[in-house]
């Protein structure tokens, strides 16, 4: 258990970067020699937490139209890391049906949770967290007709005993580089400062590009970008976070690919498994102040 002092200045901090961006990493020459030596970008869309099973402006069908449909580029693909169990969401017969839909649209289920709430999986003891993993990926399995692939762990959190647990499903553990700060947590569920958070990070992230430390695929740099599709907000300015995304490649000197997201579901595929979590003690790097609530650094 994480103290509450940690927890209640995690709070803070959390909330505080709604309001307070830090300036992005200034470009230097140096690092642009480098970015010259590496691949182009492509954005990798993720969701989390979804689909919601709302009767009223559904924002989960807001957000497979604006994928479909918008200025960008169309018929964009992405991974939604789904709630089966969550009656909110996949636990009922509106979530199935749409998570039906977005494998017909070409987009890729992960799972996220099978418990009827967002619940950590290190709560749960190790036949509660068997019982999850096995009926969650069923669930994802008899929509998609193949074995379930990719997972992430709600609230990024893991441990030796649960990433084991995933090796044991076959679950490739999919993180982030880039957070939109819009997921229901400790009582928000948007950025204010949404363009100024993304260039942070895509600046922080650019840094990691020019070290050569992320791989390429299929000719290009696979960035990945979490979203939560139950939240509204987010549903609503979906078109713009797309064209936020690209704007920030050029204001942080990161070169992006013709094509700046992915369109094909098995391209897609292939440059998450890459970006995926090969061990429990790899060390990783979060957005914001998720590494340090975890430490994942130490596993």
């Amino acid at each position: 258990m994480l103290p509450v002092f940690r927890i209640l200045s995690a709070c803070f901090a959390v909330v505080g970067l709604t309001a307070c961006i830090r300036d992005p990493i200034p470009l230097t020459e140096r690092t642009v020699e480098h970015l010259h030596q590496q691949a182009p970008i492509r954005f990798l869309l993720t969701f989390d937490d979804g689909p919601s099973a709302s009767s009223f402006y559904n924002p989960t069908l807001t957000v497979l139209d604006s994928l479909a449909d918008n200025p960008v580029q169309p018929n964009i693909k992405a991974i939604f890391f789904v709630q089966t169990g969550a009656s909110g969401a996949g636990g009922s017969e509106e979530g199935r049906a749409i998570m039906h839909r977005q494998h017909e649209e070409g987009h890729v289920l992960g799972f996220h949770t099978s418990t009827p709430r967002h619940t950590n999986h290190r709560s749960l003891d190790p036949q509660e967290l068997e019982q999850s993993l096995t009926e969650g990926c069923a669930v994802i399995a008899s929509i998609s007709g193949v074995p379930t692939v990719f997972l992430r762990p709600p609230f990024w959190n893991y441990d030796k005993r649960t990433f084991a647990a995933y090796q044991q499903h076959d679950l490739h553990v999919l993180l982030t580089d880039l957070s939109a700060n819009d997921g229901k947590i400790w009582g928000y569920n948007f950025s204010l400062r949404r363009r100024s958070n993304m260039v942070r990070q895509l600046s922080e992230v650019r840094e990691r590009i020019a070290a050569a430390e992320l791989p390429t695929v299929d000719g290009v740099i696979p960035v990945v970008v979490t979203f939560h599709d139950l939240n509204r907000y987010t549903a609503r300015h979906a078109r713009e976070y797309l064209q936020i995304l690209i704007d920030s490649a050029h204001e942080t000197g990161v070169a992006l690919a013709p094509r700046p997201f992915y369109d094909d579901s098995v391209q897609l595929q292939r440059a998450a498994l890459a970006r995926t979590v090969k061990s429990s003690d790899e060390p990783v790097q979060l957005p914001g102040v998720w590494n340090w609530i975890w430490d994942h650094n130490s596993h």
